[in-house]
């Protein structure tokens, strides 16, 4: 699966941006997607996931409540919202994909996108 993300930028305390990640060639091996996000001298994190088939999602909880994941079957697009960000969400933001299982765990997903970054200023 080829994977795309796209929608980072720079953006004050308190904004939003919508990333996406379009999902291409081999999509009917993909189970779920995951976004997650890694930030200078830090590990890469979980942030949201969905399921194709069913919607099913999970969130970290940094951002429940703030973050919204949805998808698009039809264009194989996944989205994240992002609202009432903080400077501690700047980060690359990656999109990926599993075959196995809607999981917080990145060795579990087996395709990724190149990053988008993130910037949220204070």
């Amino acid at each position: 699966v080829q994977l795309q993300a796209s929608g980072g930028g720079l953006v004050q305390a308190g904004g939003s941006l919508r990333l996406s990640c379009a999902a291409s060639g081999r999509t009917f091996s993909s189970y779920a997607m995951g976004w997650f996000r890694q930030a200078p001298g830090k590990e890469r994190e979980f942030v949201s996931g969905i399921t194709w088939s069913a919607g099913s999602t999970l969130y970290a909880d940094s951002v429940k409540g703030r973050f919204t994941i949805a998808k698009d079957n039809a264009k194989k697009t996944v989205y994240l919202q992002m609202n009432s960000l903080k400077p501690e969400d700047t980060a690359d933001y990656y999109c990926a994909s599993s075959m196995r299982d809607l999981v917080s765990m990145s060795t579990w997903y087996e395709d990724w996108g190149q990053g988008t970054l993130v910037t949220v200023s204070s």
